[in-house]
């Protein structure tokens, strides 16, 4: 599989001010590359594009707009972006249920304002997002508190998405699937020292609704063939011993989400060292663990380089079957309640290595108003109880330029 990112970003910025970073930002200042005062702005604006291509037939192109306005004095801000997924696809999950090429556009705008004059803040978000067959409206708040000379930085928030999913050139009025997702954060960033910080993040998410997807058609087999269906299994040997017809995915409608997660990092005099862990758990029976580093270091005020690695291990859902039975009873055909061939939940493990550099191309004595970052990374993933594919390899590169005026 084959990855490629390519983005630029151009900042524009009005009337900076030396201060302070923000104290609840999960990576600390000295992460990014700045050491010292921090660039504290009135408004800014971005405008970036990406393209994604992959060995499965697929490229997405994505242009994005953003911008924000913010008041120190007045302790509050507004952002907001708007985005467009050009996406095109033959990926082997449309070939084989014998699909043509199609391609599709997606839009989605979000905004988001905070308030936060004193050690008690809030902020509001709200976003959407529409494809030809698919609708998603999502709200929520975030509550920000700081707690002993800010030291102790909690904060709470609640959000809820809408999805409604259909097909392509039929109205919702007529067919249409519905998702209602509620969720539920709570996070404290302790500053433990001036070189170090540390995040516990805990969230809740509960998923009401029919989440499978519409166009996804799942072979069967008799009982018999099943054993003969052996992971990676090739669609030419799945399109010869597989039933005739193929049946919709359905899966459970209701699914409770659990993830606990923890962030520490450390300032040494010229590097950074960053360590992340999270562990999840849902009512769809899947366990999974995800674990990363990252060693950042300033070569000086021009150059930063560093190195990355990612670590995933899951198992799959509990009524994942890499290959599905059908039974005959009463002259009746009897399948499996619920069945998906979304391989995301199937038994996985996969994992990363990377490397980055930031050059800071500007004036002497402020370099840091222009930035080109340039970003590598190599994954694998090894699907364990798939059809079509066990493996996948990928190439991520990614570029991006940045400025501020």
């Amino acid at each position: 599989m084959l990855i490629i990112a390519i983005s630029c970003v151009i900042s524009v910025r009005s009337r900076p001010v030396l201060g302070q970073g923000n104290p609840h930002l999960k990576e600390p200042a000295s992460e990014q590359g700045i050491v010292g005062s921090a660039r504290v702005v009135d408004a800014s604006g971005s405008a970036e594009m990406s393209v994604y291509a992959d060995t499965n037939a697929v490229t997405v192109f994505t242009p994005t707009a953003g911008a924000s306005v913010e008041s120190k004095t007045d302790a509050w801000s507004v952002s907001g972006h708007y985005l467009a997924d050009i996406v095109s696809a033959a990926s082997i999950d449309i070939v084989s249920t014998a699909s043509p090429r199609w391609t599709e556009v997606r839009h989605e705008a979000a905004l988001s304002a905070a308030y936060k004059p004193g050690p008690v803040g809030l902020r509001l978000s709200a976003s959407v997002s529409r494809e030809p067959d698919y609708l998603s409206i999502s709200a929520g708040g975030l509550l920000l508190l700081e707690l002993a000379n800010k030291n102790v930085n909690p904060t709470f928030g609640y959000s809820i998405t809408s999805d409604t999913a259909g097909r392509t050139g039929t109205p919702f009025a007529v067919f249409s699937q519905r998702l209602l997702v509620q969720s539920l954060t709570a996070a404290t960033e302790f500053i433990v020292d001036r070189r170090t910080t540390a995040l516990l993040e805990a969230n809740g998410v509960l998923e009401l609704g029919d989440s499978s997807k519409p166009y996804r058609f799942l072979p069967l087999f008799a009982p018999e063939v099943v054993p003969l269906i052996q992971p990676g299994a090739s669609l030419a040997f799945v399109n010869e011993v597989r039933l005739p017809g193929r049946i919709t995915e359905r899966v459970p409608e209701q699914r409770v989400r659990f993830a606990l997660s923890a962030r520490f990092a450390h300032r040494f005099n010229t590097t950074t060292l960053t360590l992340f862990e999270r562990v999840y758990a849902d009512t769809w029976g899947l366990f999974a663990s995800t674990s990363e580093a990252r060693y950042l270091w300033d070569v000086n005020e021009r150059f930063v380089f560093w190195l990355s690695t990612r670590a995933h291990l899951q198992n799959s859902v509990f009524f994942w079957e890499r290959a599905y039975a059908a039974h005959l009873a009463s002259g009746a055909v009897v399948v499996p309640t619920y069945r998906t061939g979304d391989r995301e939940l199937s038994s996985l493990i996969s994992g990363s290595v990377g490397a980055g550099v930031r050059w800071n191309v500007g004036p002497r004595g402020n370099p840091q108003v222009t930035r080109l970052t340039l970003q590598a990374d190599e994954m694998a993933t090894q699907f364990r109880d798939a059809l079509y594919i066990d493996g996948r390899l990928a190439h991520l590169v990614i570029l991006q330029a940045e400025s501020e005026f």
